[in-house]
């Protein structure tokens, strides 16, 4: 692990290149061009760069109307807001199968300072539910700058989850619909998402310290989830334990937990947020919540003791 680089940064930067090569690619924010590094589309592409005010749902139908168009629309806000606009992006960009691309910055409680109003716990949920939306959520800054590019010529609705609090940097690889294994081990399986691969990276050395040898998994694509990685590992471990920074209901958890339930079966825990948020630094935050490293460790030392 290097330097911390935030998801939201990466992004920003990745999309502005993107902007340079494809015409056809457009930004849409509601009132969050600064939060979503977006500044330099707005000050070079002003023509393909389009703040709608605090106006999720307008967003959102802006967004299905330039997918209508031939466009590529990267429509972006707060990933707690972005549930505002729900009904449209079910109504107009999911039934009708579009590709545009919905971007829910500053994701879980990296906003952690604004607190609960600000902080995204639900988004992954609302987006599981709608049948035909590829959930993307890079674990850093390198996978970010892959997936942006990729995201763009996927097919119909995606959703692409950013993070605000820099994060360690694990040089990820990145391609949809696939997990990684970026560890192996043969005790207990560690998923993350996001930032969580790298602080389920940071468990598997203190696990590693007690000489529990952890796999860790990387899950950057939540739906379509990839199961048979996910299966292969549990199938060797025997035990998962599984870490988001989202509502343990409705997110990665919950999605591995189904898969395995139809597949293989096996004793898991899923380490995620089980409250509303509240205001904070985010290193203590975390911690409280028990979404931190150690959280994930002691997760998964209860599983092997159980």
């Amino acid at each position: 692990m290097s330097e911390l680089v935030a998801t939201r940064q990466a992004f920003g930067e990745a999309l502005f290149d993107l902007m340079k090569e494809n015409e056809r690619v457009v930004a849409l924010t509601a009132d969050l061009g600064e939060s979503l590094r977006l500044l330099d589309i707005r000050e070079q592409m002003p023509e393909r760069f389009f703040d709608v005010g605090v106006a999720e749902a307008n967003m959102a139908g802006m967004a299905a109307g330039f997918a209508l168009g031939g466009y590529v629309p990267f429509a972006g806000t707060f990933g707690v807001f972005m549930t505002r606009a729900f009904d449209h992006i079910r109504l107009q960009v999911g039934q009708n199968d579009l590709h545009a691309v919905l971007v829910g910055s500053h994701g879980g409680v990296s906003n952690a300072l604004d607190g609960g109003s600000a902080h995204a716990l639900e988004d992954i949920a609302y987006m599981r539910a709608l049948p035909n939306m590829t959930i993307v959520y890079p674990a850093d800054a390198a996978a970010m700058r892959l997936a942006v590019p990729a995201v763009a010529i996927a097919e119909g609705p995606v959703y692409l989850r950013l993070y605000r609090e820099p994060t360690p940097q694990i040089s990820s690889a990145f391609e949809i619909g696939k997990a990684y294994v970026v560890r192996e081990g043969s005790d207990i399986t560690l998923i993350g998402t996001g930032p969580h691969v790298a602080f389920a990276l940071e468990a598997a050395e203190k696990l590693a310290a007690e000489n529990i040898r952890a796999e860790v998994l990387s899950v950057q694509t939540i739906a379509p989830l990839n199961v048979e990685t996910i299966v292969a590992s549990a199938a060797k471990t025997g035990r998962v334990v599984t870490a988001e920074d989202h509502s343990i209901n409705g997110g990665l958890g919950s999605a591995v937990a189904e898969a395995l339930s139809e597949h293989h079966p096996v004793p898991l825990r899923r380490v995620g947020v089980r409250q509303f948020g509240e205001s904070g630094k985010y290193a203590e935050l975390i911690a409280k919540l028990g979404i931190d490293a150690e959280g994930i460790a002691r997760a998964a030392r209860e599983l092997l003791n159980k």
